[in-house]
């Protein structure tokens, strides 16, 4: 088995189980992981997703090498591999729900791809981060490098991919390509998962259209704006508020 989903209460966690490999992703693995996605966003008990390793020593070392190098020559499997990590990163940027990932050791290559496609990332120090198609002599797709020139801006973007470099983890921090450094991202789950999903889940998808080009307020935002004050979560926030008690939020609007 080399993806597993498990859920924890609220929490749930997709791990790349491949430690022998540097948790590196084969082709069947790109496949996998947006039904996992799916799954856990399907759930109604899971508010927070975590992406991470099974086992410390490293998030994901990117593609696996061997397959890719044997395939990469075949149109058809290289279309088919495009197409799949595609799906694997826009599944985890446009799920419902709120996904972590949990970096230790290396997160290079597809590895990076992976973390800089979920809302936030959480890295145990030490860690290494590097997107390298220039020492492979390869070109990644405008929504790879989108994703990373949305969180760290075209010039850091640049470099990263120019120089191929491997980042520790306060220059990551630094530079905006993690969020947090802790040995556990569970409080940060635990911290969102309390909140209200509904809130989560349409500030996450307005956000997106913010990244996606959008500038102003269309009829669909405006109404998800008015909605919110006719819905559960809302009457739970004011009640909990005024009688000065932590809001539950486990049967709100979502």
């Amino acid at each position: 088995m080399t993806l597993r989903l498990e859920r924890d209460g609220a929490v749930a966690h997709l791990l790349i189980d491949r430690a022998a490999k540097r948790n590196a992703f084969t082709q069947a693995m790109w496949e996998q992981l947006p039904r996992l996605v799916d799954e856990a966003m399907a759930d109604p008990q899971v508010r927070v997703l975590i992406l991470a390793a099974a086992e410390p020593g490293a998030f994901c070392a990117g593609a696996d090498i061997g397959e890719f190098g044997a395939g990469a020559r075949d149109p058809k499997w290289r279309a088919a591999n495009q197409a799949a990590i595609a799906h694997a990163q826009r599944t985890l940027a446009r799920a419902a729900k709120p996904v972590i990932a949990f970096i230790e050791g290396d997160c290079v290559g597809g590895g990076c791809g992976l973390a800089i496609a979920c809302d936030l990332r959480v890295a145990r120090a030490p860690a290494r981060f590097g997107i390298t198609p220039a020492n492979l002599g390869l070109v990644y797709s405008l929504h790879d490098t989108k994703l990373l020139v949305d969180l760290v801006g075209p010039a850091q973007a640049k470099r990263i991919l120019f120089t191929g470099s491997l980042l520790d983890t306060d220059e990551a921090l630094r530079i905006g390509l993690i969020d947090l450094v802790a040995d556990d991202p569970r409080p940060l789950a635990d911290t969102i998962a309390a909140k209200s999903l509904h809130s989560i889940r349409q500030s996450k998808a307005i956000v997106r259209r913010i990244l996606d080009g959008q500038a102003d307020d269309d009829a669909e935002t405006a109404a998800l704006f008015a909605e919110a004050f006719s819905l559960p979560d809302f009457a739970e926030g004011v009640d909990a508020f005024l009688a000065k008690r932590t809001p539950d939020f486990t049967r709100g609007a979502d």
